[in-house]
Order: C-alpha cells, then sequence, then structure tokens
C-alpha cells in the first residue's frame, strides 16, 4: 500500500536506457539535444540512487509493427527512406533527415515499450524512459522533433498486449501534446495536456474547447497557460483538475509525459517552473498511481532544450518517484532550484479562469460535481 508518501510495497523503478540514444542527434544548432539523456544517468549515478529502490534497464529497438500501430505504413517506410539519404526534413523545417534516424527513434520508442513491458510484467512498479515523450508526431507526419509517437504507440501497446481499456495520458511538457491529443481524439482515453498557450506559440493549438469528439468528448483535457506561469499558479491548476478526473476516471495505468522546458530558464518555452514543482507533480501522480492503479506508472522524456536543467529536473522526479535516498546528499542538494522566478499575481488570476473553465466543460461529463 501507499501510505503518507512512502511506498512500502517493495517495489523498484525502473531507469531505461542506452548508449544509443545519443544518436538521436540534429547537429549542434538544433535545440534538442542529443546528451540530455546520458547526462540524467551519470547524474544520477553520481548522486548514488542506483540501489535496490532504482535499477537500470536496457531499452530495445521497436518493431515496424508496434510503430504502425500508430503510424501508416507509407509513414515508416517514408522515415526509412530518408533515414537513408540523410538528407532533408521529415516535415516542414524542424526535424531534420539524419542519416540512421529511423534506428534512432526505434530505440527511442523501444525504450518507452520496455518501460511499459517492465511495469506491467511486475518486475517494477514504476518506470522511466528519459528518451521518449514525442508527442508531436502524427500517424502519417513528423513534428516538432518528433518522428515517431511513442507515447500514443505506448498506449496502443498496451490495449492490444495486455487489454487495458482506460488508460490516462498526463502531459506536463511546456508544448501542447498535440499529436496524442488528435490519435485519440474520438476515443474515450484520458489526455491531459499542461502547455503554453498561443497563436504564435507552436503548434498553436490546445485552448479549453478541445475537449474531443464523439465517444472522446470530454477525455482531451487541456490547460493553456500564459508566459510566466510559475510554481504556485501551475500547481493550483495540476492538484485542482488532475487528482479529480484520474479518480473519476479510475485509469489502470498512468502515462506521464514529462517533458520540462516549462523550467524558468529553458530558452523556448517561457513559463517559470522551479525543480520545487517537478518534485510536486511527481510525488502527487506517484500517490495516486498507487491509489488508483496498484501502483502501475510509466514516465517518458520530453521537451526540455538545457542540457544541465534538463538532466536535474528530470534527476529530482526520479529520485521522487523512485523513493531511492541519495547517497551524495550534497550534491543532491546543489541541483535543486534555490531562485524563484517572478511572480505575476495576474498569473494566477488567468489560471483561475482556466480551471474555472476547465471544470464547466469537463467535469460534468465525468460525474464530477
Amino acid at each position: 500500500m501507499f501510505v503518507g508518501g512512502v511506498c512500502f510495497l517493495g517495489g523498484v523503478t525502473g531507469f531505461v536506457y542506452h548508449k544509443d540514444y545519443v544518436k538521436y542527434d540534429f547537429g549542434p544548432s538544433h535545440p534538442l539535444k542529443p546528451t540530455r539523456e546520458k547526462e540524467t544517468f551519470e547524474l544520477l549515478k553520481r548522486l548514488g540512487v542506483f540501489d535496490g529502490k532504482a535499477k537500470v534497464y536496457e531499452a530495445r529497438m521497436a518493431k515496424d509493427e508496434e510503430l504502425m500501430l500508430v503510424h501508416t505504413k507509407n509513414y515508416v517506410d517514408f522515415v526509412k527512406r530518408k533515414s537513408l539519404e540523410g538528407v532533408g526534413y521529415l516535415d516542414y523545417g524542424d526535424t531534420p533527415a539524419i542519416k540512421g534516424v529511423y534506428e534512432a527513434t526505434s530505440i527511442r520508442v523501444g525504450g518507452t515499450l520496455k518501460a511499459a513491458d517492465l511495469v506491467m510484467g511486475g518486475e517494477v512498479n514504476h518506470a522511466f524512459n528519459p528518451s521518449g515523450g514525442f508527442h508531436h508526431a502524427r500517424e502519417g507526419r513528423a513534428g516538432g522533433f518528433c518522428v515517431f509517437n511513442d507515447v500514443a504507440i505506448v498506449v496502443r501497446y498496451l490495449q492490444k498486449k495486455y487489454g487495458l481499456k482506460r488508460i490516462a495520458v498526463v502531459d506536463i511538457d511546456g508544448h501542447h501534446a498535440d499529436g496524442t491529443q488528435a490519435i485519440f481524439y474520438e476515443e474515450p482515453i484520458l489526455t491531459i495536456s499542461f502547455h503554453r498557450y498561443g497563436w504564435f506559440f507552436y503548434p498553436g493549438t490546445g485552448n479549453v474547447n478541445e475537449i474531443g469528439r464523439g465517444a472522446g468528448e470530454g477525455y482531451s483535457v487541456n490547460i493553456p497557460l500564459q508566459m510566466g506561469t510559475y510554481d504556485e499558479a501551475y500547481l493550483y491548476a495540476f492538484h485542482e483538475i488532475v487528482p479529480p478526473l484520474l479518480k473519476a476516471y479510475k485509469p489502470e495505468i498512468i502515462v506521464n509525459q514529462f517533458g520540462v522546458d516549462s523550467h524558468y530558464e529553458d530558452p523556448l518555452v517561457g513559463l517559470s517552473l522551479t525543480t520545487k514543482a517537478y518534485i510536486e507533480i511527481a510525488k502527487t501522480l506517484h500517490g495516486l498511481a498507487h491509489e488508483l492503479t496498484g501502483g502501475k506508472y510509466v514516465i517518458t522524456g520530453g521537451g526540455g532544450y538545457e542540457p544541465k536543467n534538463v538532466s536535474r529536473c528530470w534527476a529530482v522526479m526520479f529520485i521522487t518517484v523512485s523513493e531511492a535516498e541519495p547517497k551524495n546528499k550534497e550534491e543532491y542538494e546543489k541541483i535543486l532550484d534555490k531562485v524563484e522566478p517572478k511572480k505575476d499575481p495576474q498569473t494566477f488570476k488567468k489560471v483561475k479562469e482556466v480551471v474555472k473553465e476547465i471544470k464547466k466543460k469537463i467535469f460534468p461529463i465525468h460525474g464530477i460535481g
């Protein structure tokens, strides 16, 4: 059971890694750096967390038939061709078609599937693949640095292999989970996305009115945030929306895209979170996983464009979820943010308005009063 923030199940949290993660490399001028996962792995090793509560597992390659649980055969074949050519783009200019991109992205998808198998097989309670979280890719196209959408693929994989029906996706990336939303827009797969929103901010989608269609109405939940949203405002929205919806939905597993580009020092997004917020988010979802799913919790990486900040944020999340005790406590203290970004009361006011609108549109569909 899970009591007072302490996991008494004696479970293990898996960290899924592969040396070839660094091959997802779009070049020195591209904002997505290939070293983020390696730096996170090295930081966790220095902190001394890989003991009885946290273990490392090797990622595997995803098979074509697994990619095609979501993506069309034509698109998978297109990626293979471009991977051999090594020129041009896979989309309109964000995602370069580097040589070997098919293999480089397939190992990342395979890492997320490995995490799911570890959890569903009972080898671990929770598992984190830092190289996952490619939520912009659609069935037939790439987008926003994402080639194959491992978040959507793992949902389909869990449905097909394990017969799961109620799968919740909580996405905290600074950019809207547009690909994941589009794939499940007409299905009762609960997808919750917290993101900066604006007409001129990529991808330009994710307002509160996008709530799903048909059988999926009420299952697409968007929390659009304005630039500068800080810890207290963000966490207010998180606590007001996520626990009630998850408790009403009663998921069999939680899939959490843990992009950390909402950090206040990230160069691309403009939100203002600190490690304090990431710890609180991880703690909350960890508790809900134990309360609602027997602990089944799969976590992927996502956005984050300053590698040193990415490794810090992912490390504090992983330590929170695994409840591993860092042996190097002095270094752990150093990776926690000490600075508090500027707080504008108007930002909190805007967040409260968004929360009110979501409760009005979404909560009644799920029987939440």
